[in-house]
């Protein structure tokens, strides 16, 4: 395990915490009128943390089953390719196309409905979790960083739960902030709604742009410097 490595996951982790399961939902159920649920907030935090570390321990499975495939030049190539069609993709999210905000809405007023049950919101964080597979792109590009890290099995468990851990940890940060210190906090939800309500889409662009620059990053340290990846 290197540094290089671990701080390529925390930065992943911290670009797939600002997704709509991971934040944007946390921040409309923060703003919810009245005394905050904290139950409700955590049982929501919680399943989407176990959602992603039980879709993580699949890939992994699936990846180790592939063996050696995944580590060979052609795999890390791919991976590469992978990394800078990232980054150019999140070119196409110009924030002068990114109005749609219907979905958003939607999800908005449901999270933020005060006769919402716990069980709702655990089927809201399942729901979230769905909706964002095809775009778990910096947790696939993680994943992919932990099936070739010749890590053992332990360590690659030990290391996915924490990425799930440092997803949630800004939502969870915020809801602290709200139970303490509400008239603070409040104002800078308030702020971020409106932030996540008109710049979603160019936040989206974002997000892929950061997430290619780590996995590209990843690749070209295992395929011309691997000494400094610990690599034999």
């Amino acid at each position: 395990m290197t540094a290089g490595l671990m701080l390529s996951l925390a930065g992943l982790a911290l670009v797939d915490s600002t997704s709509i399961g991971t934040l944007f939902i946390p921040v409309w159920l923060l703003l919810t009128p009245g005394r905050v649920r904290a139950g409700r907030i955590l049982a929501y935090l919680g399943t989407i943390t176990v959602f992603y570390f039980g879709a993580g321990l699949l890939v992994v499975l699936g990846a180790g089953a592939v063996g050696g495939a995944l580590d060979s030049r052609a795999a890390l190539v791919v991976q590469l390719a992978a990394g800078v069609g990232l980054f150019a993709l999140s070119f196409r999210f110009d924030p002068r196309r990114c109005k749609g905000t219907g979905r958003l809405s939607r999800w908005r007023d449901r999270a933020a409905a005060d006769s919402t049950s716990i069980a709702w919101l655990v089927g809201l964080a399942m729901l979230a979790g769905l909706a964002e597979i095809a775009t778990m792109l910096p947790f696939l590009g993680a994943i992919g960083m932990l099936t070739t890290s010749h890590l053992d099995a332990v360590t690659v468990t030990v290391l996915l739960a924490g990425y799930c851990v440092v997803m949630v940890l800004p939502a969870g940060v915020l809801l602290t902030g709200r139970i303490a210190a509400r008239a603070r906090v409040e104002p800078v939800l308030r702020r971020m709604n409106a932030w996540i309500t008109e710049k979603a889409g160019a936040a989206t662009g974002w997000i892929l742009a950061i997430a290619g620059f780590l996995v590209a990053r990843d690749a070209v340290a295992r395929l011309w410097f691997p000494q400094l990846m610990g690599s034999p």
